[in-house]
């Protein structure tokens, strides 16, 4: 058993064979990641160690998938699966505190209701469709709960009068681009051999980038 965490993977186009250099467009581009943390981190506005520690966890996102895109093991796609879904989840909770005017223990249940529907979605969208939602979307079809999640708090906050619901609906819609970008790096590939999913990691840390100046912006609930 202790094997199959070794297994080599080879889930995206770039990546031709083994090798820790098998996709360099797609390790090189989780540098973004560690250039918005550090931009991010950069003491320019009042002390906010909650926003803080998500700059600091956009960091680890991109060393996380600098690892699975170098190794391409079993294991190391935990180090780029579990950081990602650390963010979405505590910067759901976030959201419904700074942007909605949340209390912890609303935005905890509103937090755990996201968890749990975001776990049956993929399976619910297979059921209808008579066909796995994740394969033909690449694997993007997990990231929708979190893009409509976006919309859905933009919207429900500029509904309220914040600007910041604004803000948070045009970050929902590079994120509605990044993710294409990741769907068709298999579809692509014939004639890009690159792939597209180095483009949604670039893409994808300007989300990351602007999802947190926007919670500081919004400033603690």
């Amino acid at each position: 058993m202790a094997s199959e965490w070794w297994e080599p993977l080879r889930d995206y186009c770039e990546r031709s064979g083994p090798g820790l250099l098998a996709e360099p467009s797609n390790a090189v581009s989780n540098a973004a990641f560690v250039i918005a943390a550090i931009l991010l981190l950069r003491r320019g506005r009042a002390p906010d160690p909650v926003a803080d520690g998500f700059a600091w966890l956009i960091g680890v996102i991109g060393l996380g998938s600098a690892v699975f895109h170098t190794l391409a093991v079993q294991w190391a796609m935990l180090a780029d699966v579990i950081p990602i879904t650390l963010f979405i989840h505590a910067y759901f909770f976030l959201a419904l505190r700074r942007f909605l005017g949340f209390s912890a223990l609303a935005a905890l249940a509103g937090t755990l209701a996201f968890a749990a529907a975001a776990a049956f979605f993929e399976p619910a969208l297979s059921r209808l469709a008579g066909q796995p939602f994740g394969a033909l979307s690449n694997g993007s079809v997990a990231y929708a709960p979190a893009a409509l999640a976006l919309f859905g708090v933009g919207a429900a906050s500029w509904r309220f009068g914040k600007r910041d619901g604004a803000a948070l609906i045009g970050i929902g819609a590079l994120f509605l681009v990044s993710l294409t970008a990741r769907t068709l790096d298999a579809a692509l590939c014939p004639i890009l051999p690159l792939g597209t999913h180095w483009l949604w990691h670039l893409l994808n840390a300007c989300v990351l980038y602007g999802l947190v100046r926007a919670a500081r912006r919004a400033g603690p609930a």
